[in-house]
């Protein structure tokens, strides 16, 4: 079992950054991906970025938030982040991080069907 918990979110200005974290605890996060998603009411939930584990830390990315958001992991501190910069309002969304279902075997996937270890989301809010 892993409790995934979500933090760093708030306002933001059109253009502004935003950090999230996501802390994994329960189970040693290093073999598993970690993926960031998002959802508005009344849409579905959407892969945002992913990045692997076991050791291969890759990423991977929608096309609508490549080269504007970053996902990093630290393993000794069982966190994983998103750096969003350039924010759009069409960014503002409820946040959530997810622990793959299985350790890694590659590059991760923006899947929410591979995941089963949710958060409860934070709010990110992009309005002028």
């Amino acid at each position: 079992q892993s409790r995934l918990v979500e933090s760093g979110g708030g306002t933001v200005q059109p253009g502004g950054s935003l950090r999230l974290s996501c802390e994994v605890s329960g189970t040693t996060m290093i073999s598993y991906s970690i993926a960031w998603f998002r959802q508005v009411p009344g849409k579905e939930r959407e892969g945002v970025s992913c990045i692997s584990g076991g050791g291969r830390d890759m990423t991977n990315y929608a096309d609508s938030v490549k080269g504007r958001f970053t996902i990093s992991r630290d393993n000794a501190k069982n966190t994983v982040y998103l750096q969003m910069n350039s924010l759009k309002p069409e960014d503002t969304a409820v946040y959530y991080c997810a622990r793959d279902w299985r350790p890694s075997l590659g590059l991760c996937t923006l899947a929410k069907g591979q995941y089963a270890f949710w958060g409860q989301g934070t709010q990110v809010t992009v309005s002028a």
